[in-house]
């Protein structure tokens, strides 16, 4: 049976398109089930769209609270019999309705080395305070913002930058790797959670 895997997205969605391609390569041994986005406006639906991607929208300002929209985001994804969630750009905090759905099989991806700069401005709050290295971080997701278990860090050079801009589009060249990465080692090896740690062992049975 093949894995499916739903994205949600909020903006345009390029780790969203990394991951439909590596999918389609069969880098990743899944497929994109459906692409949900709490925006109408989101750039990311129309290339779903386009590439044969069923969507859905879901715009958070027409539920009560955060626990019903994701109920109905919830029943969204278990109509199209999803396995894996991946957060691409989705500018939202899950609640524990969605969490505990999916529980160990969500991922998200931020712009810096974990623990170090996290929140929305992980790129400029990383250029700013000097650091020589930053980097993006795939984790599971739990109720902390951006604090589950990391899967895959990937590492980008400060030096050269001369902005904050500079810098992350250097971070999205890495992060258009490392989320393919981390679902394909996720998917292919073995794996435990240690701690905050995702282990992994290829030897094991």
């Amino acid at each position: 049976m093949t894995t499916k895997i739903g994205i949600l997205i909020s903006g345009r969605g390029s780790n969203m398109q990394s991951i439909a391609r590596a999918c389609s390569s069969g880098e990743i041994p899944a497929e994109v089930a459906v692409v949900v986005s709490n925006r109408a406006d989101a750039a990311g639906l129309e290339w779903a769209s386009a590439h044969g991607i069923p969507t859905a929208v879901l715009p958070h300002t027409d539920f009560a609270d955060r626990e019903a929209h994701d109920r109905a985001i919830v029943a969204r994804l278990a109509d199209a019999a999803v396995d894996w969630v991946c957060l691409a750009g989705y500018m939202r905090l899950l609640s524990p309705v969605l969490i505990d759905a999916f529980t160990n099989r969500i991922l998200n991806i931020h712009p810096s080395l974990l623990p170090s700069f996290p929140g929305l401005h992980g790129q400029r709050d990383a250029f700013e305070y000097g650091v020589a290295v930053s980097g993006c971080t795939v984790h599971f997701v739990d109720l902390e913002l951006d604090h589950g278990p990391i899967v895959v860090q990937r590492t980008a050079p400060v030096e050269g930058s001369i902005d904050a801009e500079a810098l992350a589009a250097r971070i999205l060249t890495e992060e258009h790797r490392a989320y393919p990465e981390a679902l394909r080692r996720l998917l292919t090896e073995p794996w435990s959670i240690c701690g905050r740690r995702v282990v992994f062992d290829r030897a094991a049975p």
